[in-house]
């Protein structure tokens, strides 16, 4: 049974849809329930797929899925064997990257020229870690004691929990998988319910590479039941999840019940800081990138602008005139810069955000509503000035095309302001001075500190905040860390007996 179209599903138009089935233990499933549900396109408001509606009965058995995996066949390959692997899903990935990015766009709305060039990226990922899957040795440590040899291995963790949002769900589901594999774990994926196709797609990619059953299992679900129940049961070793400071708070006190490991990519209030020797045309394009790109929908989204006083109006005159020529329109256009928001309940919270901000005193000078030229989920890339630091528009995360305006004079005063928050994911530098760039960068309480750029990636670079924005890092070389245990091995050379009631 195919897991496309196992059932055919119709909209109250009659139209049919492509019923998709879960992925678990190498099978393609119905919810235990028999229930479904419907995707929705942002930029069409239409159903375009249908999904099973999973529940806690159906996240066990992919757990134990994973569990048998993890004892069995992937958990006695060798690193080698999981590179091979990991490199040929890379070649797949890389092969399907148009279609896995159309997908993308049909499920959350962002453009198709985003969506596949993150698509275009996934690949370089899986190579990254498949080269260290082979490569994860331990220590030999040298002994106080000559009857000793003393080692360390690093073990996997065991069943993991992926738990993805629907802003960049693959991306964000690799930045977890890549070094999991690597390290030997399996996994259960818990896509968006405002996302859910493109990891069962991409489960189909996992099987043509070989994977073993069990491996990488899927679980879809609208409600949070299905999370609930993956980061409550007691065979989940680790939970590496994404989304608002909020539910991340109530997934770690879960995981600790059990006290599975805990890995949390949450939001952030990220400050680009602009001092007046910045080249402007350059910091006006890198703000744009910051929190205009994917709509503002992403967790490093340059939501504060802190311009020096001196050259407030020189910047914003740059940045006004360029916010207003963003083309708005169809996602899966060549020529459109920003698309829909996400979901309804994202337009609302944005609207309700600007609407407060005026009426606090924010002044707009750019966008500041929903798009008359669409209507739908369209709202109008956003600029606010006016902006007082204890203003909710200063303090909270948006998630959304709308950027907040404060003024600086002195160098220490633009790291308060930047600092000034709970969140500590990201922040952008503008100078042309290279000891103010990297003074600047040091004090900055921020994971992720970009100067003379803006909301750049690569595998091997650690990605991660501090405070509300979470803990733990996915990439670079420690991400693989996360999923692993060490194991510290001693061997008796001797045969000597010992005092039994003395230590050593």
């Amino acid at each position: 049974m195919s897991e496309i179209q196992a059932r055919p599903s119709k909209t109250d138009s009659g139209v049919a849809l492509p019923a998709y089935q879960m992925r678990i233990g190498g099978e393609w499933r119905e919810a235990v329930s028999g229930a479904r549900f419907e995707s929705v396109n942002p930029f069409t408001g239409e159903p375009w797929a249908s999904v099973p509606d999973g529940d806690a009965r159906d996240a066990d058995a992919a757990v134990r899925a994973a569990e048998a995996a993890q004892t069995g066949a992937w958990g006695a390959a060798t690193g080698f064997e999981r590179a091979r692997l990991m490199h040929r899903l890379a070649d797949i990935v890389e092969r399907d990257a148009a279609e896995l990015a159309e997908l993308e766009t049909r499920d959350n709305g962002k453009l198709l020229r985003e969506m596949r060039g993150q698509m275009d990226y996934l690949p370089a990922w899986l190579r990254y870690f498949a080269g260290i899957a082979d490569k994860l040795q331990g220590d030999v440590i040298p002994s106080d004691r000559p009857n000793y040899l003393i080692y360390t291995r690093h073990e996997p963790v065991g069943v993991v929990a992926a738990i993805v949002p629907w802003n960049s769900p693959l991306m964000l589901l690799m930045w977890k998988l890549a070094p999991l594999l690597a390290a030997g774990c399996t996994v259960v994926v818990k896509p968006s319910e405002h996302t859910p196709v493109s990891a069962l797609e991409f489960a189909r990619r996992v099987d043509e590479a070989g994977f073993p059953p069990g491996v990488f299992n899927v679980v879809t679900g609208v409600t949070p039941e299905v999370s609930r129940a993956l980061v409550a049961h007691p065979g989940v070793r680790k939970v590496a999840f994404t989304g608002s400071p909020g539910v991340g708070k109530a997934v770690a006190q879960a995981a600790a019940g059990h006290f599975a490991r805990v890995s949390l990519e949450l939001g952030g209030k990220s400050a680009q800081l602009v001092f007046p020797d910045a080249d402007l045309d350059a910091a006006s394009n890198g703000l744009i990138a910051g929190i205009f790109a994917a709509t503002g929908q992403t967790c490093v989204a340059g939501s504060r602008l802190l311009v020096h006083h001196r050259v407030q109006d020189a910047l914003l005159e740059r940045l006004a005139a360029r916010t207003r020529e963003i083309v708005l329109g169809d996602p899966m256009a060549a020529d459109t810069e920003m698309g829909p928001l996400a979901n309804a309940a994202q337009f609302a919270t944005v609207s309700g955000f600007v609407e407060r901000a005026r009426a606090d005193g924010a002044r707009v000078v750019a966008g500041g509503r929903p798009d008359p030229g669409h209507g739908g989920l369209f709202y109008q890339p956003t600029i606010l000035t006016d902006v007082r630091p204890e203003m909710e528009v200063a303090r909270e995360e948006i998630f959304g095309p709308v950027l907040s305006v404060l003024t600086f004079a002195e160098e220490d005063e633009a790291v308060r302001l930047a600092n000034a928050t709970d969140f500590g994911l990201g922040a952008g530098v503008w100078t042309n001075d290279v000891r103010r760039a990297h003074r600047v960068a040091h004090a900055l309480r921020a994971g992720n500190v970009w100067v003379n750029s803006y909301r750049v990636v690569a595998p091997n670079v650690p990605f991660g905040g501090t405070g509300a924005s979470g803990w733990g890092r996915e990439s670079g070389l420690e991400s693989v860390r996360e999923y692993t245990e060490t194991k510290a091995i001693w061997i008796e050379l001797a045969g000597a007996t010992r005092d039994p009631f003395k230590l050593g």
